[in-house]
């Protein structure tokens, strides 16, 4: 009986270490870290995302002096930004596309409320799916849930903006000239949807530059949070 006993004993721990050698593979997944960690860990990354990289669009040329997220002019502007060049209106060009980058930071430092609350109504199973995706995953889902929604609160402050950097006077000027000049096709192009449209971008875009360094870079992970429900994606 004693043999069976020891044999016994032998086995239990021999499973043991064989279910924990197993569990260290998933750290945290059937431990403390529940769903809601994860959430609040997620959570947490898409607002560092909003603190640290949007709020750089808010300052003066928070737009205008980013190349990853720089306004340039839309197609059906980029004729009329070359022809004033070629007539020596150089400085009205340059002022053209200036203002409409100062329009977008307003529109930023105004809305940004808005990304925080729709990062709030991430769902637990989302978080998970999200944490184990791609290096963009939180982003794009924030952008895939929320864009038509922010687009309706977006646009009106982007318009109050245009007016309040002088934009629409700018370039009421602007196509005004050019369209004066015989023989070209005249314009009248939607601003206030194209730079909505180009800010909303940006956003995004800065969300998952710090998405992504939080995902790929240790040091990155501020808090004890973190650094445990993002090592459920270094071992996936």
């Amino acid at each position: 009986m004693k043999k069976i006993a020891i044999l016994v004993i032998v086995l239990a721990l021999s499973g043991c270490a064989e279910l924990q050698q197993v569990a260290n593979q998933y750290p945290q997944v059937n431990g403390a870290l529940g769903n809601a960690d994860i959430a609040a860990g997620l959570k947490e990354a898409l607002n560092n995302g909003i603190d640290k990289q949007v709020t750089k669009l808010t300052a003066v040329d928070g737009f205008y002096r980013n190349e990853l997220v720089k306004i340039l002019l839309p197609p059906e502007l980029q004729k009329v930004d070359k022809t004033l060049r070629n007539l020596g209106m150089s400085s009205l060009a340059d002022e053209g596309l200036k203002v409409l980058n100062r329009a977008a930071e307003n529109a930023v430092k105004e809305s940004t409320p808005i990304f925080v609350s729709a990062v709030r109504n991430m769902s637990f199973n989302d978080a998970r799916n999200i944490l184990l995706g791609s290096d963009n995953s939180a982003t794009l889902y924030l952008q895939n849930t929320t864009s038509s929604a922010l687009y309706g609160k977006f646009s009106p402050v982007v318009g109050s903006s245009l007016a309040k950097v002088g934009a629409d006077k700018v370039w009421a000027n602007i196509i005004t000239k050019y369209n004066a000049i015989p023989l070209v096709q005249k314009v009248n192009p939607n601003l206030k949807d194209y730079v909505t449209n180009e800010a909303m971008k940006g956003v995004f875009k800065m969300v998952a530059v710090e998405e992504k360094n939080i995902r790929t870079n240790l040091s990155a992970r501020s808090s004890d949070l973190l650094r445990r429900v993002f090592a459920l994606q270094d071992n996936r």
